[in-house]
């Protein structure tokens, strides 16, 4: 099995800059990439879409990733998936260093003022991306036809209520879906 350090030196990531991981890639390092994720949500026991590594390489969803240090590791990934109204953010992940934490902020935020990028958030991560200005979507037909399909509970100020992984959380959705 390869290393990480191999997948690195094969494709010769730049520093600094946001690369693409294939498939084929992902498969190899899913188990690095599952742990940048695991530690970006610790705080809350895990995403709830990734149990386990496997669960990477089954998603069909686009990876990208950067390092952001000395060692050749990559140090935060960022997850999207195609949707009929453009890229869905779906995840983050990082080694919990600040550098990585403001790469992947830093790469939300550049997606989600660029149209066809959309997120839903709650918590501290919606209040930083508003504060940077990405634009909340608070036309409740628009976000009902984008979540087409789920349940949500209107709450009249531009926020919801959706079940994720059978807990109820405040969601907000934010960015510049395709309409």
């Amino acid at each position: 099995m390869k290393t990480l350090i191999d997948l690195i030196k094969e494709i010769s990531a730049p520093k600094n800059q946001w690369f693409p991981i294939t498939k084929s890639e992902l498969m190899d390092y899913e188990d690095d990439v599952f742990d940048l994720i695991q530690n970006a949500y610790a705080y809350i026991g895990g995403h709830s879409n990734y149990k386990n590594p496997k669960d990477l390489s089954l998603s069909g969803e686009d990876f990208e990733a950067i390092d952001v240090d000395n060692d050749p590791d990559i140090d935060a990934v960022s997850i999207s998936k195609k949707r009929p109204y453009g890229n869905k953010l779906v995840a983050t992940g990082h080694d919990g260093s600040k550098d990585a934490k403001r790469a992947v902020i830093k790469r939300r935020i550049d997606k989600l003022k660029s149209q066809g990028y959309y997120i839903e958030v709650s918590g501290k991560l919606q209040d930083i991306l508003l504060s940077k200005g990405v634009a909340p979507i608070t036309d409740e037909e628009l976000v009902r036809n984008i979540l087409k399909g789920k349940d949500i509970k209107w709450n009249g100020d531009g926020t919801y209520e959706r079940i994720l992984g059978g807990t109820s959380h405040p969601k907000m959705m934010l960015g510049k879906p395709n309409i």
